[in-house]
């Protein structure tokens, strides 16, 4: 379907630009119109010209949408009436176009699930597994209210991920310039006098100039350095499965962040599967879902394993027992859920024992940070500091006797 870019007018005469999917100009036009405005001028474009212009549809938008469609739902409003007062009040210009496409194709006899799934680059296989599910058991609205809190979950648990990132990168980042103002510029000072005083130097102190003339000498090389790297590690994933799954298994042991991660992938495994099996769907789909969720190829591995051994016959318990990488907790619960009958319950155990311990590693990790990064400043200006002064004392020494 070719992409126009438009200008159209509201019904307060204000100028409205954007782009849109249509078949034609009249189909464009007709679009609009139901959007409550009227189409002044449009143009034929490239999909990738218009993509380069458009505001990305975020994590918040979903909630508003899964919340607003709650109070629809919930309230008895039909569908179709409370995706057109969602539309109406929407901002976001590309969220207008796809409920608009939504109000269409369930007019044209599709389901809401069916079109959902038309945009998986926005409503994912989940999402739409969730929904097809909540259409069939008539829960929709309390399916909405799950994906609701689960996308707010996911949204405070992407917050505290970027917060244990980016808080160790910054420190590391001013680590490594004052590392370079030292090396660069105060040491070659300092060991210029030292020089001139004919005395034979101590090894670290020749150690210590020999490492200022190599950041005097390569600096650019030395900050390409992290880039080369970054790069270089992008590219061998990006060719090799086997790299992947390699880097995934090191993301799990790696000190300090490993663990976190491992509870992080683990707690949000454990909420989705319990959402949508509340929600009807089998188990062995529920696993099937969740490999796409979890992020992490080792895990999803062990889930396809569970699966199999499921199929053929094996309990639930069993099968993520056998897997080896699951912990013990997860198993605990997954058995008492699996004997009362309450698998959903169980694992929404799970996900808030992970959440709570999430937040106290991440704030353990940040508080071992600042002292870590400090002792190794210290560690640094120490070495600089015996290095210079340890021959000046010395000539002093000489001096006075």
């Amino acid at each position: 379907m070719p992409q126009y870019i438009y200008r159209a007018m509201d019904g307060a005469g204000q100028m409205q630009p954007g782009s849109m999917d249509a078949a034609n100009e009249p189909d464009l036009e007709l679009r609009l119109h139901r959007m409550g405005l009227d189409l002044i001028d449009c143009r034929a474009t490239r999909q990738g010209v218009v993509l380069l212009g458009r505001r990305a549809i975020e994590r918040r938008d979903l909630i508003n949408f899964c919340f607003h469609m709650e109070q629809m739902s919930g309230a008895g409003v039909p569908l179709l009436e409370g995706l057109g007062d969602l539309r109406d009040s929407l901002d976001h210009p590309r969220f207008r176009e796809i409920i608009t496409d939504l109000i269409e194709n369930i007019e044209g006899g599709l389901q809401l699930s069916a079109a959902l799934a038309a945009y998986p680059e926005v409503f994912d296989l989940t999402f739409t597994s969730l929904i097809t599910a909540g259409e069939h058991s008539g829960k929709l609205a309390e399916v909405f209210k799950n994906l609701s809190e689960s996308l707010k979950w996911q949204d405070e648990l992407a917050a505290q991920t970027k917060k244990i990132v980016m808080y160790p990168a910054v420190v590391a980042v001013v680590v490594l310039g004052v590392t370079f103002f030292l090396m660069i510029y105060l040491v070659p000072q300092l060991t210029a006098f030292i020089k001139n005083m004919g005395n034979e130097l101590p090894l670290h102190t020749k150690v210590l100039i020999a490492v200022s003339n190599v950041f005097i000498a390569y600096w650019y090389a030395l900050l390409a350095l992290p880039f080369a790297a970054w790069f270089g590690l992008r590219a061998w994933l990006a060719r090799s499965e086997r790299a992947r799954y390699a880097f995934d298994a090191f993301k799990l042991r790696a000190w300090l962040v490993g663990p976190v991660l491992h509870k992080i992938i683990l707690a949000r495994f454990a909420t989705f599967f319990a959402l949508m099996y509340a929600s009807g769907i089998t188990i062995l789909e529920c696993i099937r879902l969740s490999e796409g969720i979890v992020g992490n190829r080792v895990v999803a591995a062990g889930l396809r394993r569970a699966a199999q051994l499921i199929a053929e016959g094996q309990g639930v318990t069993a099968a993520f027992q056998h897997t080896g990488i699951f912990p013990p907790l997860v198993i605990r619960m997954l058995k008492v859920g699996e004997a009362t009958g309450s698998l959903d319950g169980a694992l929404r155990n799970v996900s808030y024992f992970y959440n709570r311990e999430v937040k106290e590693m991440i704030e353990r990790v940040q508080a071992m940070i600042e002292p870590a990064m400090t002792v190794i400043l210290g560690l640094l200006l120490g070495w600089i500091m015996l290095s210079v002064l340890g021959p000046i004392y010395d000539t002093i020494s000489k001096i006075k006797t």
